[in-house]
């Protein structure tokens, strides 16, 4: 897991699903943001949003050769944290947002992609925690069994 991604998911407020989607909705141009205001908000560097920007995950505008980010761009950025903080690919990350469309047209197929993911994941870690479960009871044993040869 990426640390600074994970350090930014736990730095800003918990949105719903629903207030980020709308954010990803919204193209309101009247609310910009600059990189260093976004980096603040989401504690992370101006190196780490133009390595997002130059992967074509996000793409501000330019105000006199400046970086502007609308309510959308952040909306994406907090996407791309959040699937980062869960061991998404940037790959994967950009194929989920891509999905969406210019206008929201792909929402349903973007969160049938999102079901499949969780559901394979949900199901990978539950085997995970089964093995690390029964590793746990043999080391428990093993403990043991150690302990009373040693007369402990």
């Amino acid at each position: 897991m990426d640390p600074q991604a994970s350090k930014a998911a736990r730095s800003v407020r918990a949105q719903t699903a629903d207030e980020v989607v709308a954010d990803h909705r919204s193209d309101d141009a009247g609310q910009l943001f600059g990189i260093t205001e976004l980096c603040k908000e989401f504690d992370i560097s101006p190196r780490a949003l133009r390595f997002y920007e130059d992967k074509g995950l996000l793409a501000p505008r330019r105000v006199n050769g400046t970086r502007v980010y609308t309510r959308r761009d952040r909306a994406r950025l907090q996407l791309i944290l959040r699937a980062k903080a869960i061991g998404s690919s940037l790959a994967e990350i950009k194929h989920y947002l891509d999905l969406y469309g210019t206008h929201g047209e792909g929402r349903a197929v973007q969160m049938k992609y999102v079901l499949d993911k969780t559901s394979k994941a949900i199901a990978e870690l539950e085997q995970k925690r089964a093995h690390i479960d029964a590793s746990l009871a043999e080391l428990r044993i093993i403990n043991a069994t150690v302990k009373r040869s040693l007369g402990k």
